[in-house]
């Protein structure tokens, strides 16, 4: 990107950054109506556009919550989701009841991850949360990318950072990827670093964030390791060390597709060729026989995917199809006791954030 281009972007992403003070101002001086669901809400987001896990570390504080014998219920918008209907249940804690087509991407796999989470989809969470309470028996609910979604009070503000991505940090839209200011940062319980296999790996993250909020309280580290590979569409499950010295063309409709990359190929696979579509990708038959050509070409072993993508990838499988789907498990790194001490709900400790 040019110097001059560069320059004129930011002059174009004035407004924009504006416009999110300006709106988060409204609701501070009450302007703007902020809404309180009966039940204690705990959000999981992030300020930047694009993968920071919040996926996995939705369904880590979702099992926490059940393991405390909570009745939990996740909102979530449902993004790309092809059913119009306002609100969509996913899951009622005992069955999942749509598809990935219908629910979203996302919701679908925490509905899978979590069995026993009710699982619900809909634009205005508030709404949402009233009609799964009006249906189901709820004890607390958890946020699925809330950071902005600040019409809906919040007892628990959980912002994700990828300490992969400092650059992701440095502007907002639409020169960077910035959904708001970095110092919305200020508005969170607590910070968790993503993407890290060490503590020390979120350094450089974290001073970025110590500049434009000095008052935050130390990070929580999180990691995403690979669990188990699991075939796509079968029952099948193989260890991570099945297809090390083989080759493979790997395929992804996630917000960060060098990540994955990264994984694959950290588990001793030659990636011969990556495929990355747009977050959320609804997949089709042609798409398959492309990846099928490509990976004809390559004179690969397998396909590799996600297991966000499996699901909906796996009605346009054959037999003959070699897929296999990565599957993570969220490590807590480092800060686990101040997590934990931010998920115990009992009244007397309830950790309430700002709107």
């Amino acid at each position: 990107m040019t110097p001059m281009l560069q320059s004129w972007l930011r002059w174009v992403g004035y407004p924009y950054e504006l416009a999110a003070r300006l709106r988060l101002w409204g609701y501070e001086q009450g302007w703007f109506q902020t809404h309180r669901l009966p039940r204690p809400v705990i959000s999981i987001g992030n300020l930047t556009v694009g993968g920071t896990g919040k996926t996995p570390v939705v369904m880590h504080v979702v099992d926490r919550l059940i393991a405390q014998g909570k009745r939990v219920a996740i909102l979530s918008r449902g993004y790309r989701r092809r059913s119009k209907a306002p609100q969509v249940l996913v899951s009622d804690g005992r069955q999942v009841l749509v598809g990935p087509e219908e629910a979203g991407d996302e919701p679908y796999l925490m509905a899978r991850r979590c069995p026993q989470a009710v699982v619900a989809v809909g634009a205005d969470r508030y709404a949402l949360g009233q009609w799964v309470l009006s249906r189901l028996p709820v004890d607390c609910f958890v946020l699925d990318d809330g950071f902005q979604h600040v019409q809906l009070h919040r007892d628990v503000n959980l912002l994700l950072v990828d300490a992969t991505d400092p650059a992701g940090l440095r502007a907002t839209l639409p020169i960077g990827r910035l959904r708001e200011p970095l110092s919305a940062a200020a508005r969170a319980s607590a910070v968790l670093i993503t993407r890290v296999d060490r503590e020390q790996a979120g350094n450089q993250i974290w001073r970025q964030l110590q500049q434009a909020c000095p008052t935050l309280s130390p990070p929580v580290s999180v990691g995403f390791p690979a669990e188990e590979f699991r075939r796509v569409g079968r029952d099948e499950r193989r260890p991570l060390d099945a297809f090390h010295g083989q080759s493979a063309v790997i395929f992804s409709g996630i917000g960060n597709a060098g990540s994955f990359h990264a994984l694959v190929a950290g588990l001793g696979i030659t990636v011969i060729e990556t495929l990355a579509f747009p977050d959320h990708v609804h997949y089709t038959d042609a798409m398959m026989e492309m990846i099928r050509a490509r990976a004809k070409a390559g004179g690969v072993d397998l396909l590799v995917t996600t297991e966000k993508d499996a699901d909906k990838v796996a009605p346009f499988l054959t037999a003959d199809d070699a897929c296999w789907a990565v599957r993570l498990r969220t490590q807590i790194v480092s800060g686990q006791e101040r997590l934990e001490r931010l998920l115990n709900l009992n009244p007397e400790h309830r950790s309430a954030s700002h709107a």
